[in-house]
């Protein structure tokens, strides 16, 4: 089997609406919890299907992740920050980027694709801003995913401009995003340190490294765009990673890397071979200094850069191993060499957490979190979570995909599996993601984009089905 070039994963894009859809209040009211790109997908799957809905949003903008200085105060958004998919596979289905986007969308783009996202399908009064969700519990824990969806089942206590409000739903979708609560290093360095520390999720742009003595600890993308931004600006750069990581091109033969690309029914052999085509396609940024990776390159979740290997080959950004300690205004390498430093930023990635939720009902230490196609715990029926899942390729497909399967569960056209079927499923899949990818952190919640597309689209035609069967709750399709 051969890599072929993608074909474009979205349809024209739908016609827009006219006219408000009022809500069919004979069906269950469920609660939205967040309007980043998970749950604009999610508001816009519901509000078609006319479930009725209440989607709260922390901030007073659409867009989360991607609007920089987001007043909800979660966004890690910086000035140069771009998609590290291009925009045909990171587009919703049926509402494409404008073909005047570069392949690579800015952030400003891609908020703005958001706000006409919205406007353009009409649904932008069903989500109530400035608006915190504090508390949601379940007001009966003894039910099961095949029990009929009206019985409510949630109280949920929101926090706006006029106070709080409790509500009770049938369902609850999370879509709070998992690119917010960020994680420092645990424990901290030995040492001191007389300078400033922040976490990459404080950074905004080149005006905090200007000048100064830079350290930027980290191997993902955020770390390797700090860098280089540090590299232009900065009096010193240095860049310190514990582990090495496969530095892959954004493009290959003048078109994006993602748009090569198997069809997703194809083996994960496929998906492999691709990303090792795309290591091998790349110079080795280990032969400039940085750490040789440990790994093979399908064994990481993709990191890519255009510019890090001429600013190693420069100088102007040092490559070290990972930090000994740290020692006034400098820190110690484990190599024995050492920096000035008077600004370190921790590109250490985040934690996955629910504020809301109390830790004993959910919770995902280590950011460990198993769950049938990344959406529902069996424990918990009528709650689901979109978006929570990194995928090799972007997340709002795979979002809207989760959420027109929400939508067909509330409406009655999608009829679940008997749980144990759900369970062994999900301890099947999760097992065998983490085969795929070296044990870290970064991979607890790793999908193949296509692979999971496909896979989600077989189980909701399997749930069709058995709703058209009728199949009584308890016995196996």
């Amino acid at each position: 089997m051969s890599l072929v070039p993608y074909l474009v994963l979205q349809r024209h894009r739908a016609p827009a609406l006219t006219g408000r859809l009022e809500p069919d209040e004979s069906l269950p009211r469920v609660c939205i919890i967040g309007a980043g790109s998970s749950g604009l997908a999610a508001a816009k799957a519901l509000y078609e299907a006319r479930v009725p809905f209440d989607c709260f949003e922390m901030g007073s903008v659409v867009g989360g992740n991607w609007v920089l200085d987001n007043p909800n105060g979660q966004s890690a958004c910086y000035e140069t920050l771009e998609i590290n998919t291009s925009g045909r596979r990171m587009a919703f289905s049926d509402f494409p980027m404008p073909p005047d986007y570069p392949p690579y969308a800015r952030h400003d783009q891609v908020a703005a694709y958001f706000e006409a996202y919205v406007d353009h399908f009409g649904f932008r009064h069903t989500i109530t801003f400035d608006t915190r969700v504090t508390s949601v519990e379940p007001l009966t824990r003894d039910l099961t995913l095949a029990d009929p969806v009206e019985q409510p089942r949630w109280r949920v206590t929101a926090e706006g401009p006029d106070g709080a409000t409790t509500r009770e739903y049938a369902a609850v979708v999370v879509a709070n995003g998992h690119h917010w609560d960020a994680r420092w290093p645990d424990p901290p360095y030995p040492g001191t340190f007389d300078g400033e520390q922040i976490h990459s999720h404080d950074y905004r742009g080149a005006e905090q490294l200007r000048g100064r003595d830079v350290v930027v600890v980290g191997s993902g993308n955020s770390a390797l765009d700090i860098a280089c931004v540090a590299g232009k600006v900065a009096r010193t750069t240095t860049l310190s990673q514990r582990r090495g990581q496969w530095v892959l091109r954004k493009f290959t033969a003048g078109i994006p890397s993602d748009q090569i690309a198997a069809p997703g029914w194809a083996p994960w052999l496929v998906t492999r071979a691709r990303l090792r085509i795309g290591a091998l396609t790349s110079s080795k940024v280990s032969k400039l200094g940085l750490p040789k990776p440990l790994h093979r390159p399908s064994e990481s979740h993709p990191v890519q850069s255009e510019e890090i290997r001429d600013l190693l080959k420069s100088g102007r950004v040092t490559p070290r191993p990972a930090i000994e300690r740290l020692a006034g205004d400098q820190v110690v390498f484990s190599d024995g060499t050492s920096a000035p430093a008077d600004l370190i930023v921790w590109a250490t990635g985040y934690r996955v957490t629910f504020p809301f939720l109390a830790p004993d009902l959910l919770a995902a230490p280590g950011n460990n979190l198993p769950l049938w196609k990344r959406v529902v715990h069996p424990d918990l029926p009528g709650l689901y979570l979109v978006g929570l899942l990194q995928p090799i390729g972007a997340v709002m497909p795979l979002a809207e995909a989760q959420s027109r399967w929400i939508a067909e569960v509330l409406t009655g056209s999608y009829v679940f599996p008997p749980a144990d079927e759900v369970r062994s499923q999900m301890l099947a899949d999760h097992e065998r993601n983490a085969r795929h990818f070296y044990a870290s952190q970064r991979h607890t919640m790793e999908v193949d984009f296509d692979r999971y597309l496909w896979d989600l689209a077989r189980e909701r035609r399997k749930g069709r089905r058995r709703a058209e069967r009728r199949i009584p709750a308890g016995s196996r399709a």
